[in-house]
C-alpha cells in the first residue's frame, strides 16, 4: 500500500509570485525577490564562500526538477541548476494573504487563510497596553522588557542581563503575525515559560494572531546568551479539517516531524517527532524505513529560514541546502516502490534581499515517485489534493490532485 512524505523546505522560495508587489520587507516591495535564484546566483559570483565554495551544489534537487521549476515560476536564472528533471515539477502559487508559516502550511495541507492576520505596528511600544497587562499578570511581574519588533537573537543579546536582574519576560514581535516570548530556561523556567504562553494565547487568537512563540535561552551576561531548541509554538487552530484529518480520520497514520505539531495544533497527528535539522533529518530516515504502509509523514526543516534567511546570511542558507540535498541523496534511494515524497515550501526568505521578513514567492514542488513531467502551476491546495489522491483519501478542501 502506498505511502507518502511530504517535505516542506521552509522559506526556500523560487521567486515569480504574481501579487509580490503587494508585500514589503521594510518600504521595499518583495517584487523580484528569489531566494533560490539569487542564492544561485550569488555563489556563482563568489559571494557564498563562507564555509563553502563555488557553484551551488545540488544535484539531487535539481534533478528532481528545482532549477526547471525556478524557470517556470519566475523565468530567473539559478547558475549551477539546469538537469533534465527526473521527476515531477512544477511551482505552486498561494491564494492565503500572507507570507507566514500558518498561511502557507495551512494551505498545503488544504485549507486557505479565510481571514487576515493581525499584525502589530513596527513602532515602540508595538503592543496595546491591555495586552501588556494581561502578560504581566499572567508572568506574575509588574511589567515586560521589549515591546517591539526585533530580531529574536538580538534582542535577547540586547535584554538579557535585563531580564536575569528583573525577572520580567522579553516580548517582541515580527513582520509575521506572532507574539514571541523570550525568557532564560533556569531563571525564569522553561516550564514557566510554557505555562504562560498556553495561558495568553487564547487572547491572542482570539484577535486573529497566528501564533504566540516561547523562545527559551540560556546563557550570561557576561559570556552571551543563546537560544535553545525548546522552542515552542503556540498555534491558533485551522479552521477547517486539514490533510493530516483527513489521513487520519480515513484510519491511516500520521507522522509529524518538526514543528509540524506546533502548526496545526496537533490536529490528525498520531505521532510527534522534534528536533533541530540534523536530527529531524534522521526521523525523516527513520520514518522512510519503519513508517507502516498508507501513511502520511509530515516534515518541516525550518532552519533554512531561522537560520540564515531571516539573518540575510548568503553563504550559510546555501551550505543548508547542499547539505539538505546531500542527505536526501541518501533517502530517496531507500523510498518504496509504491512511496512518493513531494518536497515543497511555505513561503520565501530571499537572504540577498533588504530587511529580515518573508518574501512573497512562488514555491516549488518537486515530486519523486511518481515519473517525470511537468505539472507546471498548481496552487498550494493542490499538493494536499495530490497527497490525499496517492493514499487513497477523499480530498475535502478547494484543491484538485495533479496525479
Amino acid at each position: 500500500m502506498a505511502r507518502a512524505f511530504l517535505v516542506v523546505m521552509d522559506s526556500v522560495g523560487i521567486g515569480g509570485a504574481p501579487d509580490a508587489g503587494r508585500y514589503y520587507n521594510g518600504t521595499v516591495p518583495d517584487t523580484g525577490a528569489n531566494t533560490v535564484a539569487h542564492i544561485a546566483q550569488a555563489c556563482m559570483a563568489g559571494r557564498a564562500e563562507r564555509g563553502r565554495s563555488g557553484a551551488l551544489k545540488v544535484p539531487h534537487l535539481d534533478q528532481l526538477g528545482l532549477g526547471a521549476a525556478v524557470r517556470l515560476a519566475s523565468g530567473a536564472s539559478a547558475p549551477g541548476l539546469g538537469m533534465a528533471p527526473t521527476g515531477a515539477w512544477g511551482a505552486a502559487t498561494e491564494v492565503s494573504r500572507g507570507k507566514d508559516t500558518p498561511s502557507g502550511h495551512w494551505e498545503l495541507a488544504g485549507v486557505p487563510v479565510p481571514w487576515d492576520w493581525h499584525y502589530f505596528p513596527d513602532s515602540t511600544p508595538a503592543f496595546p497596553d491591555s495586552l501588556v497587562r494581561m502578560v504581566a499578570q499572567a508572568a506574575g511581574t509588574d511589567g515586560i522588557l521589549g515591546n517591539c519588533h526585533a530580531s529574536g537573537t538580538r534582542i535577547i543579546a540586547e535584554l538579557g542581563a535585563e531580564h536575569l536582574r528583573a525577572g520580567w519576560p522579553i516580548c517582541y514581535t515580527s513582520a509575521d503575525s506572532v507574539f514571541q516570548i523570550a525568557a532564560h530556561e533556569e531563571h525564569f523556567g522553561l516550564d514557566r515559560l510554557l505555562t504562560l504562553c498556553a495561558e495568553i494565547a487564547p487572547s491572542l487568537h482570539a484577535m486573529k494572531v497566528g501564533r504566540v512563540i516561547a523562545r527559551p535561552f540560556t546563557g550570561r551576561a557576561d559570556t552571551g546568551f543563546i537560544r535553545t531548541s525548546n522552542r515552542r509554538d503556540f498555534a491558533i487552530s485551522p479552521p477547517a479539517p486539514v490533510l493530516t484529518n483527513w489521513v487520519q480520520d480515513a484510519g491511516q497514520r500520521v507522522y509529524a516531524v518538526g514543528k509540524i505539531g506546533d502548526i496545526f495544533s496537533m490536529h490528525g497527528i498520531d505521532d510527534l517527532r522534534k528536533g533541530d535539522d540534523s536530527e529531524l533529518m534522521g526521523h525523516l530516515s527513520d520514518l522512510v524505513e519503519d513508517a507502516e504502509d498508507g501513511s502520511l509523514t509530515f516534515a518541516n526543516f525550518v532552519e533554512f529560514d531561522s537560520r540564515f534567511g531571516h539573518r540575510r546570511d548568503i553563504s550559510g542558507y546555501a551550505a543548508a541546502l547542499e547539505w539538505f540535498d546531500a542527505e536526501l541523496g541518501q533517502i530517496l534511494p531507500r523510498l518504496h516502490v509504491d512511496d512518493v515524497m513531494i518536497l515543497t515550501a511555505d513561503h520565501g526568505n530571499d537572504p540577498s534581499w533588504t530587511g529580515t521578513d518573508h518574501t512573497r514567492e512562488r514555491v516549488p514542488v518537486l515530486v519523486s515517485g511518481r515519473g517525470a513531467w511537468s505539472l507546471g502551476h498548481v496552487g498550494f491546495v493542490d499538493v494536499a489534493a495530490s497527497v490525499a489522491d496517492h493514499l487513497g483519501v477523499p480530498p475535502q478542501g478547494p484543491g484538485m490532485s495533479f496525479f
